[in-house]
């Protein structure tokens, strides 16, 4: 008896000690609201563009601060330093909870890894370094949300496309220095190079100053990037959007002609500076769609070369009280075109207001305005498209979004 009741208490301590030594989190994200917007398309007709204004209930993930998401994520101490780790983040459309990412079901991210007091190793489905360290300087991540990011989020600053089979080093912060870089595995017997994706890029923080870069270089974009959900289709569809149809929008018309691009090169670099309760932010993003008329993709247009994307954002965020949020920004994109043909402009205005009802839940409200002009990769005389809504039949678009959101 005495030996059984030693037993009890060896294996209780033991349990013990493994629980001390490791631990696993439930979290997550609920965001949901309304959205006006006054000119949203429904086809397009032999005739042009149709369409008309809208009201809706969109989920976070599409016009909202946040995505809809829960998670797990958990770490274990092996000694000497050294932990292991893991996350697996499933998002979902709070409106009708549908998993978001093209049906994946932990499509936000899902990795494993090791770290140390240098920094951690990861592997998996992950963030890339633009949106880790050039991302954070932009309104969308802050307080501006889903529209009022880059027109399709074309430099991908908010993680619209995540990196599949990534290999990740993350250094822990060195005097305010921290370094990132990523490297895919193509997976393509008989060529490296194939389908493969690298990046990399560095941040510094020293008191109110902060500034950060990241780059990213893809080969065969739309089927290793754009491609990367479970819906996607293969190098002979089109994974970055669409020219429309008598029955179907077009989808980001800003880049859906350039699907044939051999490469797909993006860099940002941002920098902020807090005085008090003022943010105030400088991004700058070049996006190169490059060796176009590749079997990378349809080319419907027949482009050849390369269709450049420079982009500049300014931003500002103030405190008001510890509850208020006040954020305006402005953005411009300037399309360079392709084969000679045209080019567009987009000029994105965006304001916001977020006011915490507690340390979890807060409502907002976000107002967008976006102007085209030019030539878009379609083709056709450039339209507005505010990210994350379906586009409008005309040069301008208008949203005004309340909403709540809720993290566990």
């Amino acid at each position: 008896m005495k030996a059984h009741y030693a037993t009890l208490v060896i294996l209780s301590l033991s349990t013990g000690f493994t629980y001390a030594q490791s631990n696993v989190t439930l979290y997550g994200i609920i965001d949901s609201g309304l959205n006006y917007t006054n000119n949203v398309q429904t086809a397009k007709t032999a005739t042009g563009l149709k369409g008309g204004h809208q009201i809706a209930m969109i989920e976070g993930g599409s016009a909202g601060l946040q995505g809809s998401r829960w998670g797990l994520k958990g770490s274990e101490d092996l000694g000497g330093g050294l932990k292991a780790l893991f996350l697996l983040e499933s998002g979902f459309y709070s409106n009708n909870g549908v998993l978001n990412q093209g049906g994946a079901m932990f499509g936000r991210q899902a990795y494993v890894g090791l770290g140390n007091p240098v920094g951690t190793l990861t592997l998996g489905r992950q963030y890339d370094p633009v949106v880790d360290l050039y991302g954070p300087f932009l309104a969308a991540p802050q307080w501006g949300g889903y529209m009022s990011s880059h027109p399709s989020d074309l430099d991908n600053a908010l993680n619209t496309r995540r990196i599949n089979n990534s290999i990740k080093f993350r250094s822990n912060s060195y005097r305010g220095l921290t370094v990132e870089a990523m490297m895919t595995l193509g997976g393509t017997p008989g060529s490296f190079s194939n389908n493969w994706i690298w990046g990399g890029g560095a941040a510094y923080a020293n008191g109110p100053f902060s500034i950060g870069a990241g780059y990213l270089n893809i080969r065969n974009p739309n089927t290793s990037f754009f491609g990367a959900n479970p819906n996607a289709g293969p190098a002979t569809t089109n994974n970055l959007g669409s020219f429309g149809s008598a029955t179907s929008p077009q989808s980001n018309p800003v880049f859906a002609g350039y699907a044939s691009a051999n490469r797909l090169e993006i860099a940002g670099v941002g920098a902020g500076l807090t005085l008090g309760s003022l943010n105030v932010n400088l991004a700058y993003s070049n996006t190169r769609f490059e060796d176009m008329g590749s079997a990378s993709g349809p080319n419907t247009l027949h482009y050849k070369g390369t269709a450049a994307f420079n982009n500049v954002e300014v931003n500002a965020k103030y405190q008001f009280t510890p509850s208020l949020l006040a954020g305006i920004a402005y953005d411009y994109t300037r399309n360079g075109g392709a084969s000679g043909k045209g080019g567009a402009n987009y000029n994105l205005f965006s304001a916001g207001l977020d006011y915490f009802l507690s340390k979890r839940t807060d409502v907002y409200t976000i107002a967008v305005y976006e102007k085209a002009s030019g030539t878009d990769s379609l083709g056709q005389s450039a339209v507005a498209q505010i990210t994350g809504l379906t586009p409008s039949t005309n040069d301008k678009q208008a949203s005004l979004r309340v909403g709540i959101r809720h993290k566990f």
